[in-house]
């Protein structure tokens, strides 16, 4: 019974380490197992001009983040230069950048500006940022250099 008992809990420690280690940090919006941008593949966005689901056989980790990608050519081409494939902010809400606040970012709310992916919590609060862009980015940018590293749930005390 004794080396029952240790078996499952090695098992349940190794669990937690493991989903731990995938935990990306709360600068990245990702899921509690690490998955960034609810699985939708980040390269795409750019090369297909719409949001396309990762294949979950086809990942890489960056930042403690999991990425997943419709192609070995997309995820090939992320590897290369993640820079120029992550959405801003984390994929965080941009328009709740600007305002201060981290919300999910939905991976099919979104717009390339200046060749930087930005996604955005819905469409009304998408469309409500395409008022403006320049504006809300320069006030989201501002605001980012204080709430990156802060929790969401911090951000809404």
């Amino acid at each position: 019974m004794n080396t029952f008992k240790s078996l499952v809990g090695g098992v349940a420690l190794s669990v937690a380490i493991a989903t731990s280690a995938l935990a990306a940090g709360v600068e990245i919006n990702a899921s509690s197992t690490g998955l960034a941008m609810q699985g939708y593949d980040p390269v795409a966005y750019f090369s297909e001009g719409e949001a396309t689901k990762g294949d979950y056989r086809i990942t890489t980790l960056h930042d403690d983040a999991m990425y997943r990608f419709s192609s070995e050519e997309n995820k090939a081409a992320f590897e290369a230069n993640p820079a120029a494939y992550l959405p801003a902010y984390g994929g965080y809400c941009a328009f709740g950048a600007a305002m201060g606040f981290k919300f999910d970012g939905d991976p099919n709310n979104w717009k390339i500006v200046d060749n930087k992916l930005y996604l955005n919590l819905s469409k009304d609060i998408q469309e409500r940022w395409e008022g403006d862009i320049p504006g809300f980015i320069e006030q989201a940018s501002a605001n980012w250099t204080d709430i990156a590293d802060k929790d969401p749930a911090e951000l809404q005390q």
